[in-house]
C-alpha cells in the first residue's frame, strides 16, 4: 500500500473535455467520469440551478503526492472561470500484482 491523492472534480458537463486535458497535462491519465449529477452545493442556496439541472459531471482520479501542485495550477483556472468544485485528499492505494482467481 502506498499514500495517493484522490481528486474528485464536479463541474458542469460542457466543460468535461476541458478539465480531462488539464488532468492529462498534468500527467494524470486515468480517471471515472460519472454523468448526470445533481446536488445541493456547500454553499446552502437553493437557487443553485447549475447544481440541479443534471448537466453535471463528478470525475474521480488519483495521482501521486508530487504531482498535485501541477494538477492544482492546471485545474484552478477552469474551476475560477467556468465553475465547480474539487476535492483533495489522502487515500491508500492497494495494488494487486496476483489474480485473486490464480490463488
Amino acid at each position: 500500500m502506498h499514500v495517493v491523492k484522490k481528486i474528485e472534480i464536479i463541474a458542469n458537463s460542457f466543460e468535461l473535455g476541458k478539465i480531462l486535458d488539464s488532468l492529462n497535462k498534468s500527467g494524470v491519465h486515468n480517471h471515472a467520469v460519472i454523468r448526470d449529477v445533481a446536488g445541493k452545493g456547500l454553499r446552502g442556496t437553493t437557487e443553485d440551478l447549475d447544481m440541479t439541472m443534471l448537466d453535471n459531471v463528478y470525475i474521480l482520479a488519483f495521482c501521486m503526492p508530487e504531482q498535485l501542485k501541477d494538477v492544482v495550477e492546471n485545474i484552478r483556472p477552469l474551476l475560477n472561470k467556468f465553475g465547480g468544485t474539487c476535492y483533495v485528499s489522502d487515500v491508500m492505494e492497494i495494488r494487486s500484482v496476483r489474480c485473486v482467481a490464480s490463488i
